[in-house]
């Protein structure tokens, strides 16, 4: 009697080892659905950090057209006071080593582009020439606020 208890119970194990075996080898892989959802939310989340990055790559070359701006004007004053004249051109900064190089207007990809004013007014009493007095970006797309970077 012993002996068939323990037929069955080995049967039983058997049977239960066989049917769990059977339940992995169909929980391998994903189903059809469970793929198709995950793509969907990676597809969503994508469309929303796109936009997001292109912004903040705008954002980060707006801020070196206004450091590139900053530093060129305080360089222009900084030159005709020293100099008692106002330069001529942005390669007058470079060659009298106040500039390394002219800076790339970062929506134009060029040193050319740059846009001079150049006045007859002079900074100071002991100014003798007239010359650049403001320098602008090139660039005629618009800025984030609204406002063209050439009038920046």
């Amino acid at each position: 009697m012993k002996a068939e208890l323990g037929c069955r119970q080995h049967g039983a194990t058997d049977s239960v080892r066989t049917s769990l075996r059977a339940r992995r080898v169909r929980q391998k892989g994903f189903t059809l659905i469970e793929l198709m959802i995950v793509v969907s939310i990676l597809l969503i989340l994508i469309s929303m950090a796109v936009p997001i990055y292109n912004q903040s790559i705008i954002r980060a070359r707006e801020a070196v057209l206004h450091n590139n701006l900053f530093t060129m004007r305080s360089l222009i004053n900084q030159y005709t006071m020293d100099k008692e004249k106002a330069p001529q051109s942005l390669e007058d900064l470079v060659s009298a080593g106040y500039l390394k190089q002219i800076p790339i207007d970062p929506f134009t990809g060029s040193r050319d582009t740059w846009v001079v004013e150049q006045e007859d007014v002079l900074m100071s009493v002991d100014q003798t020439q007239p010359g650049i007095t403001d320098v602008h970006s090139g660039s005629d797309a618009m800025s984030s606020e609204g406002t063209p970077y050439s009038s920046w």
